[in-house]
């Protein structure tokens, strides 16, 4: 293992030459993208349709070809499932990864093909350790195997066509090569188990006895994984059962509100290495070892381009080319990529902390903030003002939403209701309420102009949900597990409102128990 330790590791060197090449030459990789990805495009029907064939310049194509979303695309797709070829991209597509992003109940299904497996999503697995190689030479990754905590996978099958579709993890497992999948835990047959609950105990009693070196999953139900192994094992924590245990490359969701919990449960300090690994595509690496920003990832088949806030909600939103950004402000992703996927809105928003090289960090969801009162509370500025109470308070989150509390008809003021489950409760949630308000209002001048002497809002709304709140309403709504996860932010109030009728039917249906 220590040879082969040796051998991977120059073997990730190697590629940091071609990560530091797209650095240094950003523009010319995206254009060099550009032209084979609308070259690609040109012999499918959607290329025909849009009439590739004439478009020569990235300002042809913002023209000619309108900015979309999985609505738009969603009869190719559907056709797609249905055996038809060539209609998105010229090769063959039998991989869809489903992705309901929160806990919504619309499912949607991206084409994943041969290509966009190869050059982003194994290219994405491949780099993100070469950066953790080259951070931490000393490292001894390879001498242990990775626990990855995926999702599952389906097949559908019609009279003369097989096709599959599944969380993007589950695909990129499906189809590692052996090398790789030597390296990693549990083994295939538990890392696709569908049903949560019997994945997560089989994965804890298989993995306990393993080497285990690295980590690559979701924060929150990473955690659940960690206590049932410590529940199983008897032990007080995970450094006790991996104690070769390195990194922990985590993405999905905001790693913020989790790391409380995640240092006491690890029992030692880890690297942690942020991924921007969403189902359409592999776009982002944290490549430093500090500061929490990602590297945009430039030579993964995707050509990127960006929609500033002015622009979010217009019909023909224009968006600007990554020679355009600027540091500092607001945009979200569109993506064309080697999936199909034309002028994509993938949904997420960023903001540019560098541009030589790119850097960014990620805001929010387009769709997941609050403004219903003009405050433009992001996904970014609620976890750090939660951050910030809890060091002051010594309180630690599980999982939390939030929503507005609408003005009533008599104008009087609304607020955000936030629903809390702590991992660790303040001895006083009045004054955590009151830390949590002055930070968000020291990061945010926008909701502390609406906080003004109470004039549009009031304090924010506090509750403190039962442990195993989100976890149950989750199991309730069968979505366990995979990619599946609370929603943070919304307009609305559905999410708050579901939650709180089943705490209510649960705490009701206790009282009701004879025991």
């Amino acid at each position: 293992m220590p040879i082969f330790n040796s051998i991977a590791s120059w073997l990730m060197v190697k590629r940091m030459h071609q990560i530091e090449l797209f650095q240094k030459y950003p523009h010319e990789v995206q254009q060099e993208w550009f032209h084979k990805l609308i070259e690609s495009g040109r012999e499918t029907e959607w290329g025909k349709n849009w009439h590739y064939d004439e478009i020569k310049t990235p300002e042809q194509f913002r023209q000619r070809v309108p900015i979309q979303t999985y609505d738009s695309i969603k009869p190719y797709i559907d056709r797609l499932r249905r055996g038809e070829q060539h209609l998105l991209w010229p090769t063959e597509v039998k991989w869809f990864a489903k992705s309901s992003g929160t806990t919504s109940d619309k499912s949607k299904f991206i084409p994943i093909t041969e290509e966009s497996l190869r050059d982003c999503h194994y290219k994405g697995g491949k780099d993100m350790v070469s950066i953790y190689c080259s951070n931490y030479p000393e490292h001894q990754l390879f001498t242990g195997k990775n626990l990855a905590l995926g999702g599952s996978h389906q097949t559908d099958l019609l009279e003369d066509y097989e096709s599959y579709h599944g969380d993007v993890s589950a695909i990129i497992i499906q189809n590692l090569p052996l090398w790789a999948d030597w390296l990693r835990a549990p083994n295939v047959r538990i890392a696709l188990l569908s049903e949560w609950e019997e994945k997560l105990e089989q994965m804890a009693r298989s993995t306990m006895n393993e080497n285990v070196t690295s980590l690559a999953g979701v924060p929150s139900w990473m955690l659940v994984l960690f206590h049932r192994i410590l529940e199983l094992s008897g032990k007080k924590s995970i450094r006790e059962i991996w104690p070769n245990l390195e990194v922990y490359y985590h993405g999905g969701v905001s790693i913020t509100p989790y790391r409380p919990q995640l240092r006491e449960t690890l029992g030692a300090d880890i690297h942690y290495l942020e991924l921007y690994n969403a189902t359409e595509g592999f776009f982002g690496i944290q490549d430093l070892t500090a500061g929490g920003e990602l590297l945009l990832m430039l030579d993964y088949g995707i050509w990127y381009e960006f929609l500033p806030v002015s622009e979010w909600n217009k019909e023909d939103g224009k968006a600007i080319g990554l020679e355009d950004v600027k540091i500092g402000e607001e945009y979200a992703l569109v993506v064309s990529t080697t999936g199909g996927l034309w002028r994509y809105q993938v949904g997420d928003t960023i903001r540019f902390t560098s541009t030589s090289p790119y850097r960014f960090k990620i805001t929010g969801r387009t769709k997941h903030y609050l403004n219903v009162f003009g405050e433009e509370v992001m996904i970014e500025n609620a976890e750090q003002a939660l951050a910030q109470a809890c060091e002051r308070t010594g309180a630690s989150i599980a999982e939390y939403t939030a929503a507005p509390v609408f003005m009533d008809k008599e104008g009087k003021q609304g607020a955000h209701q936030w629903l809390i489950e702590f991992a660790i409760a303040p001895d006083d949630l009045q004054r955590f309420t009151v830390l949590f308000d002055t930070a968000l209002k020291a990061l945010n001048s926008d909701y502390e102009a609406k906080r003004y002497r109470d004039f549009v809002l009031l304090m924010p709304q506090v509750k403190a949900l039962p442990m195993g709140t989100f976890y149950n309403w989750l199991k309730h709504k069968n979505k366990l597990g995979g990619q599946n996860k609370v929603p943070r932010l919304s307009n609305e109030r559905k999410f708050v409102e579901e939650i709180l009728e089943f705490l209510r039917l649960s705490t009701e249906a206790s009282a009701l128990s004879p025991n």
